[in-house]
């Protein structure tokens, strides 16, 4: 369903449970970033109406989940600490030429996001499937089904902004590029790499 070019590589959840705290943490800032992105969408391109109302909604959504994250931190004893960088976003955003029409601009932000999205379904499924922590893996199963649906949300919005065709290339070139970059991750304890 999520198109992905390369799965996760299954040590990963070994690394994750030796770093529990990092990966919390580290998923925090996600979940501040997915509401910063849609706001950064909303300030950039106000005239696309639907666009905005659904980037509205997402903030709210993230924001909760922001809160969500944070309260395990708290209960954990964790202070939320500060951001790190995200190897895998820093490459990810070398992938599409920068400039080009506001047209094709908000094309490319929408195909970036989706693929964020899309990958950390695929990695919350992950930890929902194989984490021992039954009280977490519930938590990431919940979060599973937001992910996607945000995925396909961005998606579809590149879709009916862009040509589909070219959309469609353009979707499925960044994919392949995604793959190239996973394998080289999976190694760290953050959300992504």
């Amino acid at each position: 369903m999520l198109g992905l070019k390369l799965p996760t590589d299954p040590r990963w959840v070994n690394i994750v449970e030796k770093n529990i705290d990092e990966i919390l943490i580290d998923h925090a800032y996600c979940e501040l970033k997915a509401a910063s992105t849609a706001i950064s969408l909303t300030n950039s391109f106000p005239e696309y109406t639907e666009l905005v109302q659904e980037m509205i909604s997402l903030v709210k959504e993230e924001m909760s989940h922001f809160k969500l994250v944070h309260d395990k931190l708290i209960h954990k004893g964790i202070p939320l600490g500060r951001d790190r960088k995200d190897d895998y976003v820093i490459e990810l955003l070398k992938f599409f030429p920068k400039g080009g029409s506001r047209t094709t601009q908000l094309v490319h932000r929408l195909l970036y996001a989706a693929l964020i999205e899309a990958r950390s379904c695929e990695r919350f499924k992950l930890l929902s499937e194989q984490l021992p922590d039954p009280e977490l893996a519930k938590f990431y199963r919940d979060l599973m089904v937001s992910e996607a649906n945000h995925y396909t949300m961005f998606l579809n919005f590149a879709r009916r902004y862009g040509d589909r065709q070219e959309v469609d290339t353009k979707w499925q070139d960044l994919l392949d590029y995604e793959a190239s970059i996973m394998k080289s991750l999976s190694r760290d304890a953050s959300m992504h790499g």
